[in-house]
């Protein structure tokens, strides 16, 4: 909306890098008169657009926009089309306080969307509250724009980069600089666990009051749902508005207990190894294969002679047996099998064969789980495999079912053997494969294939591997901030 300060110039420069190949970055300028309310500051707001060029161009913008109201709005503000954001998005934070104030960025968003057609909008992770709503009105409309959203920009002092800033005078400056001092000092303690969050918010409420700043909200909620956040959560928003002198200001902090997990799950053949390596490279996150820990026991089992379907026999052989995953290197992640590297071994179709049969043994499943249970108790990982989200982490930030139709897994299949140098069947004795084998996994009593209820299915058929890896980006990104989990540099 104009008034461009370091936390767009951010913006400007995170675009301009990532999409230099491929695009030009437009900068919009435009105070949109719909999310004002009664008595808002929408006369005064600040304008400054000779500024805002300067500050648009240093950064890397290729072009900026300012338009008119009646192109954003040809039918005037009171008689067009205006979008409903979802009661659930705004029963919090500042949506009792502002009414109709996100209906108004929804629908001026929609229409910038609509008339440039952009690849991707560049937004700040400041304002969270509207950057979630936004994130789900691009994927519940449909629309095609990948949302990427920039942690939020501090001045020297401490205060949230804001174009209302300006407004404030020297000493309540001063005074707003206290607000995120008293959001860290309140994080600390809810991580800690020492005292109750009800009593936390209190005393934060109380600290910025005796600050000299009125206090319009404190409040801890889920990140993704915006609804209160349970203690136990191991990611919750902290969140508060205040109001110095006439100015209002909103900030927050992430509280995190440990680091994010991500839950990929699916049948086999979905490609879930695949990605999953890529897109923990391009997220900083551990991979975790469970899978292939899963085929080095199936490759234990026969290498032994033990049928893999006698549990007793399996069970035997599990004493004092330990499956290693190292760090991925270029793509590839070694398993050992008591030291052993097994990594090409466990491919092999007869260990592909067997591999439900062995993992169905509750025996296997249990030294398996806690093994990957010990692995993710710091966090900072995804793993794969077709239990991960309901069995092995429940707790997990983000969850996808990732699946394919047989009919494209089994061509994925095929591929697949033949890059291996194996012999190749016919697709349809591929697909009948993986249809049997999808049964036996998901009517298995032990651990049975089956998409957790708060995960997202993905179905990937007639994407490539980067729509997927930047679908699952994109899916992480609405769960978890830039802030608490900055992107590795490339």
């Amino acid at each position: 909306m104009g008034g461009l300060h370091q936390g767009h110039a951010s913006l400007i420069r995170s675009a301009a890098a990532g999409c230099s190949e491929i695009g030009s970055v437009l900068v919009s300028v435009y105070v949109n008169p719909l999310q004002f309310g009664e008595g808002e500051d929408f006369g005064c707001y600040p304008r400054s657009f000779e500024a805002d060029c300067l500050v648009a161009q240093q950064a890397g913008a290729s072009a900026i926009w300012s338009p008119d109201d009646r192109q954003i709005y040809p039918e005037g503000f009171g008689s067009g089309w205006r979008l409903r954001t979802p009661t659930a998005l705004q029963s919090g934070l500042c949506g009792p306080r502002r009414p109709d104030h996100f209906d108004g960025v929804c629908t001026v968003v929609s229409r910038l969307l609509a008339l440039v057609q952009p690849r991707q909008i560049w937004l700040g992770e400041k304002d969270w509250q509207q950057l979630t709503i936004l994130r789900r009105m691009v994927a519940d409309l449909g629309l095609s724009v990948r949302v990427k959203g920039c942690a939020t920009v501090r001045e020297s002092d401490g205060l949230a980069a804001s174009s209302r800033n300006a407004y404030l005078a020297p000493s309540e400056r001063r005074r707003a600089a206290s607000i995120g001092t008293a959001l860290r000092a309140a994080a600390t303690e809810l991580g800690a666990g020492v005292r109750g969050q009800s009593e936390v918010l209190m005393s934060l409420s109380q600290e910025l009051e005796s600050a000299g700043l009125e206090v319009e909200y404190v409040e801890v909620v889920d990140p993704f749902t915006l609804q209160s956040a349970v203690p136990e959560q191991s990611l919750r928003l902290l969140a508060t508005a205040v109001h110095c002198g006439s100015t209002r200001l909103i900030d927050h902090i992430f509280v995190m207990t440990r680091s994010p997990i991500v839950a990929i799950d699916g049948p086999a053949g979905a490609g879930k190894s695949t990605v999953t390596r890529a897109f923990a490279e391009r997220m900083g996150l551990l991979y975790l294969d469970t899978g292939a820990m899963y085929r080095a026991v199936t490759l234990w089992v026969q290498e032994h002679g033990a049928d893999p379907a006698n549990a007793e026999a399996v069970e035997r052989l599990l004493e004092g047996l330990e499956v290693d995953l190292s760090p991925l290197r270029n793509g590839v992640q070694t398993v050992c099998v008591n030291g052993r590297d097994v990594t090409d071994a466990i491919r092999d179709p007869r260990v592909t064969g067997s591999v439900s049969t062995v993992a169905a043994h509750a025996c296997v499943r249990a030294l398996l789980t806690r093994q990957q249970q010990r692995l993710g108790e710091t966090g900072g990982l995804v793993a794969e495999g077709r239990d991960i989200g309901t069995a092995v982490f429940p707790e997990a930030e983000l969850k996808v079912f990732l699946t394919a139709t047989p009919e494209e897994r089994a061509r994925r299949r095929a591929r697949d053997l033949q890059e291996r140098g194996h012999s190749v069947p016919a697709l349809s004795e591929l697909e009948a494969q993986i249809v049997e084998r999808d049964r036996l996994d998901s009517t298995r009593t032990i651990a049975p294939l089956v998409q957790a209820e708060d995960a997202t299915e993905l179905v990937t058929d007639g994407m490539g591997i980067e729509a997927v890896i930047d679908a699952l980006e994109d899916l992480f990104r609405a769960r978890v901030a830039e802030e608490v989990w900055p992107t590795p540099e490339c």
